[in-house]
């Protein structure tokens, strides 16, 4: 295993597979401020402000007073507008892709430079979200938010967030999962929009890390959002591993080298869902009443399955003799130590120091409903939804590579 430092990442984890580059754990261990309000007049909303413990200073909450009704869902599917901020983003790509199948009218927002370090440019992002309305804008700012979405002349009637950081790193997370996120809700709530789908992560349900404590403190103001008799509903999606995130090893693996793993293999497990089963999923969560004002974990079809059990069925696959490289657990937590005591002294490490509690907590906890009678992780109380396999996955990606499944430039084997 090589672990990388470096000035510019202290220490590279792969990790979750809700942020954006980071993929979970373990087939590779990968490892600002919120914007004054848009301004708008004294009677046409109301103005609270709320307590915040993130590192980023508490803002306000804008209201609008009248009452919006969920009647959009009494509507054909092109008749309704679905606007998607972190469009260009993993799943963003397939739910702009699946909502468009549908029928409906996406609008898409997306920087000027998207995808992972800022690599296409305007051209590339229409086309690659063909079909839609692209709205080029700044999610972190919500003036320009505003005014962007404004000037399209267009109400919205939903809301579909894909937000999620790319490092989680401190700061990141505080902008993009609670900031940006919660930038896509006021604007939006102020042009119609009266459903808001989330896309969270299972892993906050058991909360030791920074940028799941930013998307806890961004459910709890939709659900009060909610609350506030307003007609306004939510569906907040938890989904476990996607398959990007399981498939950094084929590669290696095909070569003929051990499939890496910590402890005996059997410290997690996750029911791993596809990426277009996710964005069905997700798309399905807008105009189902159902599942509105819900949270809804959601992992793929079949049993939970651990790291061994992934590895022996990567072997099966390429008809190899399974060969493991087992590592201590305890690596991980010696090199939380070290970068939790020089972040004391370089603020700047205070970053890696996180990225290591992210590998740590993917490489012992699971991505399955934890039960709150019992305090486990429970296979059979997460749901199952889709037809993709992770073994079909794997078969694919022997045939054809990881093309359109990078993992990113923060991988460490």
């Amino acid at each position: 295993m090589l672990l990388s430092l470096s000035s510019s990442n202290p220490l590279l984890l792969h990790s979750h597979p809700h942020l954006s580059s980071l993929p979970h754990f373990p087939s590779s261990l990968l490892i600002s401020p919120l914007i004054n309000p848009f301004k708008l007049k004294p009677s046409s909303l109301k103005l609270a402000i709320y307590a915040s413990n993130s590192p980023n200073p508490p803002s306000p909450v804008l209201k609008p007073t009248s009452t919006l009704s969920p009647s959009f869902r009494t509507k054909a599917p092109k008749d309704i507008n679905i606007l998607v901020t972190g469009s260009t983003g993993y799943i963003g790509k397939f739910v702009v892709r699946e909502l468009c199948r549908r029928g409906f009218n996406v609008i898409a927002v997306a920087r000027e430079r998207s995808g992972i370090r800022g690599r296409n440019d305007k051209d590339q992002t229409l086309q690659q979200l063909a079909g839609s309305t692209v709205c080029f804008s700044n999610v972190t700012d919500l003036d320009t938010l505003h005014r962007s979405l404004d000037s399209l002349g267009l109400p919205i009637d939903a809301v579909v967030c894909c937000l999620a950081s790319r490092t989680g790193g401190i700061k990141d997370s505080w902008k993009i999962d609670y900031s940006a996120t919660r930038n896509s809700l006021l604007a939006s709530r102020q042009l119609g929009a009266s459903h808001f789908v989330l896309l969270s992560a299972i892993c906050v349900q058991k909360p030791l890390l920074e940028f799941q404590r930013a998307k806890l403190k961004f459910e709890a103001e939709l659900e009060k959002e909610a609350a506030g008799g307003t007609a306004f509903t939510y569906s907040i999606v938890r989904p476990t591993a996607f398959f990007k995130s399981l498939g950094g090893q084929v590669e290696t693996v095909k070569g003929g080298k051990p499939y890496v793993m910590f402890g005996d293999g059997r410290l997690c497990a996750c029911k791993p869902i596809s990426e277009e089963d996710l964005a069905s999923f997700i798309a399905d969560c807008v105009m189902d009443e159902d599942k509105a004002c819900k949270i809804l974990p959601i992992g793929g079809p079949g049993k939970a399955l651990t790291p061994l059990e992934q590895g022996e069925m990567l072997f099966g696959l390429l008809g190899q003799e399974p060969k493991f490289l087992k590592v201590p657990i305890g690596i991980m937590d010696f090199a939380i130590g070290v970068l939790d005591f020089l972040s004391k002294i370089f603020p700047s490490l205070e970053d890696a120091a996180e990225f290591g509690r992210i590998g740590r907590y993917y490489a012992a906890e699971s991505m399955l409903v934890l039960d709150p009678e019992t305090g486990e992780y429970s296979a059979e109380k997460t749901p199952s939804y889709g037809k993709d396999t992770l073994e079909d996955f794997f078969a694919r990606v022997i045939r054809e590579g990881m093309a359109g499944q990078e993992l990113g430039e923060q991988t460490i084997f």
